[in-house]
């Protein structure tokens, strides 16, 4: 074969890779653009997705504080209410006192002007079972006896 010929065929082949090259690299630039452009499409995917979520969780975030603040609330008003309870309790505890001394006091006054009308600490009853009546715990203010208010034996329809 003759050299010249030699020589084109070699300059064509020499051409055709490069051509190949490069049309092997364009397309490998197109398809880094397109993988670029993918990937910023799913950052940019990724990004709403994690401002949506950030919203929730601020959101959720927010109800949970609230949800506490509201727990503390309540529980500091059953506190304060229990407090007052106690309080109350107290004051009666202190009131019943206060009412045990009176009748004590009483008690001790009914017994230095009349001795033994309170033998047993309770107040006297008349027609009550110590006196022989029917236990009605009825008084007797000075009047008549047992036998006499309540001739019948009680006090029951007739």
């Amino acid at each position: 074969m003759k050299t010249w010929l030699i020589v084109v065929i070699i300059v064509v082949v020499v051409v055709v890779l490069i051509l190949l090259a490069l049309a092997t690299a364009r397309r490998s630039r197109v398809t880094a653009a397109r993988r670029r452009e993918e990937n910023r499409v799913q950052a940019q995917e990724h990004l709403q997705e994690a401002q949506v979520r950030s919203a929730q969780a601020d959101r959720e975030h927010a109800l949970a504080e609230e949800q506490a603040a509201r727990a503390r609330r309540e529980q500091a008003e059953a506190a304060e209410r229990a407090a007052l309870a106690e309080a109350e309790a107290r004051e009666r505890v202190s009131r019943a006192e206060e009412h045990r001394g009176a009748a004590q006091e009483l008690q001790e006054k009914a017994e230095r002007l009349h001795p033994g009308v309170a033998s047993d600490g309770a107040p006297p009853q008349s027609g009550g079972p110590q006196n022989g009546g029917a236990g009605y715990g009825t008084a007797s203010y000075g009047t008549a006896p047992a036998e006499t208010e309540y001739p019948e034996g009680g006090a029951t329809r007739r």
